[in-house]
Formats: structure tokens, C-alpha cells, sequence
């Protein structure tokens, strides 16, 4: 019995045959009946149907490529102890990520999105709409990985300086200014808009609090692409509801999909979008740039040569 990569993808047959090529020992498997799970070495993607079965206690996994960015969802304790790798996909979202929050901040700066509400309301009223230059807004960009050099890049074109948050303050190319997270509440006062692109850990859940929102000034407008839990939802309702804040344009929710009586359907200052930030044209291809290398890396000598995950850190 060859040894198993069990796939909770399906990819081309392209992709297959360069898996075989670098791994002709290995069965790669998508369908899990009748699966002898003590031979599977390694997985692509993770399901929670997956969790028992692989790691019980006569298990031979040893890697597990994740199909996304986020691994918060997986059993990382479990695999720290057990001495299994774990690499993410790390990067393949930036540009699409970054054209979704750049897209984001036009419609608000031209003024879509009021112009959507007028027009629901059948109003001819440009009186509501207030016109500004992205290049005179004061952006901050909280997480400066993969997803937000690619955003600050882009916005230099426009004239904007961003501001960045990271763990501890160091430098990070394309940003003016950079501050640790525990800074954060430095630059919230002044800030135009916030964006969220942290990953979800133990710093990050529930980070944007009510106290958070109360800092925002109140022409202030919240952007968030990282992980639905980093926010406490009924604070951001409120601050919407009350206008502590001015705005806000999600993709990522506490709880997902979005229960259709919540009230943040309903708030005319909010712009729901349903997880779709990260949609990647290109997947297969782009994912595979990163498993392959890791591939090649695996049955070489054991390790990982891309995008490995600190189990301690989670990212």
C-alpha cells in the first residue's frame, strides 16, 4: 500500500501528474471510503469529519498544506504535540484581497456607497453625498503581511501614506509609518479608515471592542478582510447604530453565513459582502506554486520550504 495524499480538492489532471512526478510513491485520494487512514502522510485542506480518524493513535500524518491563509479553525495544539507541519496559503489572496478593500474605499470616497442607498429611494439628492480624495485620507492598515504590502503598494499610486500595525512596530516596506499592535490605539483617533487583515489568535479575537469603536472618530469608517471574531459584532452594531463611527464594509463575520434577521443587514451605513474578499480567478495554479515547492521539499528531506505555520503563534 503506497503512501496517501488525501485532497479535500479535486485538481486538474495537470496538477496530479506534477504531484506524481515529485511523489511517485504517493497515492494522491479525494474520496474517503473505504480510505486506510493510517497510510495518509499528508492532507491538502483540513475537514473537522477528518480530525478522528487521522489522528488516532496509530496515525502517520506528518504535513498538512492548508487551502487558505487562516488555519484558526484547525486543531493546532493537537498538531504541536503531535508533531505534525502545517503550512497555509499565504499570499495567493493578496491581490485579490487588496482589490476588494481598494474597491471598497473608492465606492466610499465617490460616494456609492450613499449613492446605493439614495437610489433604493428613488432620490435624486447629491446633497447627501460626501466627495473626497483617497490620497488625503489617512489609511491604517492593521497587519502588514502578504495581503497588506500588496493593499499599501497600491494605494501609493493614489497618494496615500498608509500606517501599519504589526506584532511589534518593526518596518515594513510600502508603509510610512509602522506601529506595534498594542499601539494601535495611537493612530485610531485620527485614522479616515481601518482595515482589518489580521489573522484570528488569541491577541486578535475580539480586538475591535467597544472600547476600540469609541476612539474612532465619528467620520471614521472600518474595513474588515481578516477574521470575523476579531470583532465584537453588537459593539460595531451599536457604534453604527448611534454614529460613534461613519461607516463600515465587512466581508468576514462572527458567525457565518450572516442570520438574515441580524441587523446589520439592515444599517445603510454598512456594505455586507459574503466572505468572497479572498476569490482567487486563478486557484488551482496559484495554490499549487506553493504546494509543490512545499511537495518537493517534503519527500526530499522532510520539511517545509513555504509558508510554515507556527503552531504556537498560529500564523
Amino acid at each position: 500500500m503506497s503512501a496517501i495524499i488525501l485532497s479535500e480538492h479535486d485538481f486538474r489532471q495537470e496538477f496530479r501528474e506534477k504531484i506524481h512526478a515529485i511523489a511517485p510513491d504517493y497515492q494522491f485520494v479525494t474520496d474517503t471510503k473505504n480510505l486506510d487512514w493510517s497510510q495518509v502522510i499528508l492532507t491538502i485542506g483540513w475537514s473537522s469529519e477528518w480530525e478522528k480518524p487521522l489522528l488516532a493513535e496509530n496515525h502517520h500524518l506528518r504535513w498538512v498544506q492548508a487551502l487558505s491563509a487562516g488555519v484558526d479553525t484547525l486543531p493546532l495544539n493537537t498538531f504541536a504535540n503531535q508533531n505534525i507541519q502545517l503550512s497555509n496559503a499565504s499570499g495567493i489572496h493578496a491581490q485579490a484581497i487588496s482589490e476588494h478593500v481598494l474597491a471598497a474605499l473608492l465606492m466610499d470616497t465617490r460616494g456609492f456607497t450613499r449613492a446605493v442607498v439614495n437610489q433604493r429611494q428613488h432620490r435624486w439628492d447629491a446633497e447627501t453625498i460626501n466627495f473626497r480624495y483617497l490620497g488625503e485620507q489617512e489609511v491604517v492598515i492593521v497587519g502588514t503581511g502578504h495581503i497588506g504590502q500588496q493593499l499599501a503598494r497600491l494605494l501609493q499610486y493614489f497618494g496615500v501614506a498608509p500606517i501599519g500595525i504589526n506584532t511589534d512596530g518593526h518596518p515594513v516596506a510600502g508603509f510610512s509609518q509602522t506601529y506595534s499592535l498594542q499601539q494601535l490605539q495611537q493612530v485610531v483617533p485620527t485614522a479616515d479608515y481601518i482595515i482589518n487583515i489580521l489573522p484570528l489568535t488569541k491577541q486578535t479575537y475580539h480586538l475591535y471592542d467597544e472600547a476600540f469603536f469609541q476612539q474612532m472618530k465619528k467620520s471614521g469608517a472600518f474595513i474588515n478582510v481578516g477574521r470575523g471574531p476579531s470583532v465584537v459584532t453588537s459593539a460595531l452594531v451599536t457604534a453604527l447604530q448611534t454614529g460613534v463611527i461613519r461607516q463600515a464594509m465587512l466581508d468576514v463575520f462572527e458567525e457565518e453565513p450572516l442570520p438574515a434577521h441580524h441587523p446589520l443587514w439592515s444599517l445603510a451605513n454598512c456594505v455586507i459582502t459574503p466572505h468572497v474578499s479572498g476569490v482567487v480567478p486563478h486557484f488551482q495554479k496559484v495554490f499549487m506554486e506553493i504546494f509543490l515547492d512545499n511537495l518537493q521539499q517534503f519527500v526530499t528531506d522532510g520539511q517545509l520550504a513555504r509558508n510554515q505555520v507556527s503552531l504556537r503563534d498560529g500564523y
